[in-house]
């Protein structure tokens, strides 16, 4: 079983978000989003999220194509939950382009 991963915050959900989580579930058989806690949000982002995590988790859950969504609590973590989801393929939009190149030699 292929596992992909993705990060976001999902905040009012939309067309864009919705195609990157399709597109990373057509690269695997399983695809878990992890998403950022309000508290990530506002410490690390400075972003007050509209919806609350809770409602931003629902909206997830109903997608087809989400697996299993999990909290982002840090930056860090990242390298933590490629190992303990056993992760395949990590994927992130376009507009963090070689933020994360550091994951490529635990992730395709």
């Amino acid at each position: 079983m292929k596992r992909v991963i993705t990060y976001g915050t999902f905040d009012f959900l939309h067309y864009g978000h919705i195609r990157l989580l399709q597109r990373a579930k057509d690269l695997g058989d399983y695809l878990i989003a992890a998403l950022s806690t309000d508290e990530f949000n506002w410490n690390e982002k400075q972003k007050k999220c509209y919806f609350s995590y809770e409602e931003r988790k629902k909206m997830l859950e109903a997608l087809r194509c989400v697996d299993l969504v999990i909290p982002e609590y840090c930056w860090e973590q990242k390298m933590t939950d490629i190992n303990e989801y056993k992760i395949d393929t990590f994927v992130m939009g376009n507009d963090w382009e070689g933020k994360f190149d550091f994951l490529k030699k635990n992730a395709r």
